[in-house]
């Protein structure tokens, strides 16, 4: 008599996380779901702008095209260009008129214009600079601090003293102040607010990873590991590090709607980007002037804007902290 030994398939690691607790709550939450679809429209924007506002003037120079509806042609090479590495003129408004008095919503301007600029064009090219730069800075940001976080939670001693004074002394003063500091000594410019948000975001983040690496490497398989010969950068890395980033990542989710909000208020005051700019907060400001009478148009659309990027990445953000949060298990 044979016995037949069952056949048992081994779940890959992405259908394990996928069926499991945190993400099966996260799936149930409709909140999160609203969330995750506005922020999921958003960077469908970013990344087709080309071909949701088409490009005209020196960005259609530096494209290579002769035709704006080149840009629809997949078998061209503007195309790719204009979806990957649009160049930086591809960024500048439209300006259709020197006039700075509105003009409603047209043919010529979807949304009407904002100081002679092309409303519809600034939006939409707006949310690829939002996306852009809120990915690029707490992309930054969150390297540093897992890095600095690291290894001051894990060795102790004078190398935490060091590290944890030097955050001390960041968080003496108001981020915002400081931020607006650094880009006024630095000159407006991406680059500018690139390095002035990372250097003033990153201790947040040190300071969040070590509270959880100083619960981590006194668990039993961090010893075991040890025992075993693993190098202090293995037990960082393979084991230190992946057990203690939950809380790191939920809180980035987070700043990916902050971060643009606090680079458009920074243009609202006049401190941001370059007048002309694809820019929310400078889009805003040109329309302090007309709040009152017919020009509604060149503060609701904007605004309706930044509302929604900004609940769409909160609602996410939210629902993945609940969700992967131990205490609410």
């Amino acid at each position: 008599m044979t016995t037949t030994v069952p056949v048992t398939r081994e779940r890959s690691r992405f259908q394990e996380f996928w069926r499991s607790r945190p993400v099966i709550k996260l799936k149930r939450n409709k909140l999160a779901i609203v969330g995750l679809i506005i922020t999921f429209l958003f960077i469908l924007t970013a990344v087709f702008a080309p071909l949701i506002a088409r490009p005209s003037g020196d960005c259609l120079r530096d494209l290579n095209m002769t035709s704006a509806n080149q840009v629809y042609n997949p078998l061209g090479a503007p195309f790719w260009k204009a979806i990957f590495v649009p160049p930086q003129s591809c960024y500048q408004i439209t300006r259709l008129s020197f006039s700075p008095i509105p003009q409603p919503p047209s043919p010529a301007a979807v949304l009407g214009t904002s100081n002679g600029y092309d409303l519809f064009y600034g939006l939409v090219w707006g949310t690829r600079t939002m996306l852009r730069l809120g990915v690029l800075i707490v992309g930054i940001t969150l390297i540093t601090g897992i890095i600095l976080g690291a290894i001051s939670g894990y060795y102790g001693g004078w190398i935490d003293n060091v590290i944890q004074r030097f955050i001390d002394v960041l968080f003496a003063f108001p981020p915002l102040i400081l931020t607006v500091v650094l880009i006024t000594i630095l000159r407006p410019s991406i680059g500018s607010l690139v390095l002035s948000f990372t250097l003033t975001g990153w201790a947040s983040y040190a300071r969040l990873i070590r509270g959880d690496i100083l619960r981590t490497r006194k668990l039993e398989y961090i010893d075991g590991a040890r025992s075993l010969g693993a190098n202090d950068w293995r037990i960082i890395s393979k084991h230190v590090v992946p057990n203690s980033i939950a809380s790191l990542l939920t809180q980035s989710i987070l700043d990916l709607g902050t971060i643009p909000l606090s680079i458009a208020a920074l243009s609202f005051i006049g401190i941001g980007l370059p007048v002309g700019y694809t820019d929310w907060g400078q889009i805003m400001n040109f329309a302090r002037s007309w709040l009152d009478g017919p020009y509604w148009y060149v503060t609701v659309f904007p605004a309706a804007f930044i509302i929604l990027f900004s609940l769409g990445w909160n609602l996410f953000g939210d629902a993945v902290r609940d969700a992967f949060d131990p205490r609410t298990r």
